[in-house]
């Protein structure tokens, strides 16, 4: 009987020993930061034109076609627009200027903005950014209470973070989670390229978008942009445009009405670890450059394609994703330095950036390279009737690619073999006797990359000879 007491006393003992490091972790000021910040946080009424898909009488198009007059009054028209409501959040963050998302005000003709105190205003566009989703609106208020901003760089992976918002309309509801993950960049319009997102678990809907992400000391680290949602619900996944970047989006809008950003003119690869083996590094980091826009920043300071940027302006470039997100906040115009590897070899390069341009054109670039023969490859020497004008003068076409090998799924029929990278070191192609010589040389298990052409565009390739 004894010995049963003593296990239930441990039994319980033990369960409460387990608990206590949950309910330590929980935050307790959830409901003070929610009284002191949630007056700033404002809901907003979008309004907007909307075009009708006009659809012809019947009677119109017999009178039309075939000249029947008609008999009886003419049906009135129906409009061909119609007024659409859309509702997001956002927060007073200076002055009488409000900051929330594009999407939220896009082609808004009216709109509303509604506090904590029940006061309405119309609010002014002051600027939109579409690169970042971002929008600056003023209203003419007085005694307006203002968020506190923090600093998203501090913010660390595991904090507690709280969201106020309107989901669903559902006004300054509050909702509290963890910060997943930084940096993350996601391809939405072009906004992924230069916004490094912070992903949360907080529970983010529709009419949250533009709301503030608030850390536990009650300053806003973000504002809360967009959903990973297969049903347009939440799932478990938000992701928040950092405040560090949301303010000098804000200043430049505020101050300039635009948005000025750095532009280095290159297209970027991931380095996996096969190409980082055949690059000569010591493990798969950085950005791959692939091609250089001619006459550009990158162009005049002499980065090479091929060449991998590990640092920029003092930023660490872990992914190739990480450089717009760096180069993006830089003014246009400012002298900045690289960490570039080039053959195996550190060096550092200078730029004076140019600004990203704001029109619609897009960047062509050069072209580029390919594959081996040994590795599944059947080769042939550039002539006058596998290439054009614009191929280059030295390499090797690939007539045929050997299912199953190595190049397989990598390398294409057409494609132009340029260079073979092994080690860091770059050994030009300049016909199948010196392909074969390259390859003769490697060893079964050796990374290696080839560099080509194909349809007009330079790729690099990571192979490992069998």
């Amino acid at each position: 009987m004894e010995l049963k007491k003593y296990l239930l006393g441990l039994t319980f003992f033990i369960a409460w020993l387990g608990v206590v490091p949950v309910q330590a972790a929980l935050p307790e000021n959830i409901s003070e930061l929610v009284e002191t910040s949630a007056p700033a946080v404002v809901n907003i009424t979008s309004k907007k034109e909307v075009n009708m898909r006009s659809r012809e009488n019947l009677f119109d198009e017999f009178e039309r076609r075939f000249g029947i007059p008609r008999t009886f009054p003419q049906v009135p028209q129906q409009p061909q627009t119609r007024e659409a409501v859309s509702y997001g959040s956002g927060f007073i963050f200076k002055d009488q200027y409000l900051l929330t998302n594009f999407h939220v005000v896009e082609d808004a003709t009216e709109i509303i903005v509604s506090l904590n105190d029940r006061r309405e205003f119309l609010a002014e566009v002051v600027g939109v950014d579409p690169l970042s989703d971002l929008a600056v609106l003023k209203i003419d208020g007085k005694s307006l209470p203002k968020v506190k901003i923090g600093k998203s760089e501090d913010v660390k992976v595991g904090d507690w973070v709280v969201a106020i918002g309107s989901p669903f309309s559902f006004d300054f509801s509050v909702t509290a989670g963890i910060i997943s993950a930084k940096g993350r960049s996601i391809q939405n319009q072009n906004i992924g390229n230069y916004v490094p997102f912070i992903q949360t678990d907080v529970a983010i809907n529709p009419g949250n978008s533009g709301g503030p992400l608030f850390d536990l000391d009650g300053e806003v680290i973000g504002i809360n942009a967009q959903i990973y949602s297969r049903s347009g619900g939440y799932q478990g996944l938000a992701f928040a445009i950092p405040i560090d970047v949301a303010m000098e989006v804000a200043d430049q809008l505020i101050d300039d009405g635009v948005v000025k950003r750095g532009y280095l003119g290159v297209r970027v690869a991931e380095v996996d670890n096969d190409l980082a083996l055949a690059l000569g590094m010591d493990k798969p980091f950085g950005a791959l450059i692939n091609d250089v826009e001619k006459g550009e920043s990158a162009d005049k300071g002499g980065l090479l394609p091929g060449d991998v940027i590990t640092e920029f302006n003092g930023k660490e470039i872990k992914f190739s994703s990480d450089l717009p997100h760096v180069v993006g906040r830089i003014k246009p115009g400012t002298r900045s330095r690289a960490k570039v590897i080039r053959s195996g070899e550190s060096k550092t390069l200078i730029f004076s950036l140019g600004e990203l341009p704001t029109d619609e054109r897009s960047f062509i670039p050069a072209r580029a390279e390919a594959s081996s023969d040994p590795l599944g490859l059947r080769l042939e020497d550039l002539n006058d009737e596998n290439s054009q004008a614009s191929d280059p003068e030295e390499g090797v076409v690939v007539t045929r690619v050997t299912p199953g090998s190595s190049a397989a799924g990598k390398i294409m029929r057409g494609d132009i073999i340029t260079d073979v990278i092994v080690s860091g070191d770059r050994k030009p192609v300049i016909d199948i006797d010196s392909f074969e010589e390259i390859v003769d040389s490697l060893s079964s298990g050796d990374k290696i990359a080839l560099v080509g052409r194909r349809s007009g565009n330079r790729f690099f390739v990571a192979i490992t000879v069998d």
